[in-house]
């Protein structure tokens, strides 16, 4: 797959997973958030808690499902990020925070056959 194709698919990715968290009570706060050593996909506030949403999208079943794809590799590059970008923005260590994943499974013309919101899929410490 082009490098043009898995970009396009990770901003519907992204679209996708920001509606599905804004019907379930999410604030959007910021989106692609680059910070040292890594991207932060979406930061959202899930009442008063600042949440890091790592989205993961994916078409067909080829390379397994969406939930698969985060290995603990991606799951310490994510929380890395979150990290950096506490405290690049100075935020308290009292605010409560998290890191959610927003599994996305898309059908072969893009549509979102199935959208799953995985809380504290990687624990802060």
């Amino acid at each position: 797959m082009s490098g043009q194709k898995s970009y396009t698919r990770g901003q519907q990715g992204e679209r996708i997973a920001a509606e599905h968290l804004q019907r379930q009570g999410y604030k959007i706060v910021e989106t692609n958030v680059r910070v040292t050593g890594g991207e932060i996909d979406l930061i959202a506030d899930d009442q008063g808690t600042l949440v890091f949403v790592e989205v993961r999208a994916r078409r067909g079943g080829a390379y397994g499902d969406a939930a698969e794809s985060i290995g603990k590799q991606k799951q310490r590059r994510v929380y890395r990020a979150a990290e950096a970008y506490l405290q690049a923005r100075c935020i308290p260590p009292a605010r409560p925070s998290r890191i959610d994943v927003v599994t996305i499974q898309l059908d072969p013309t893009g549509k979102a056959m199935r959208v799953e919101l995985i809380k504290n899929a990687v624990e802060l410490e």
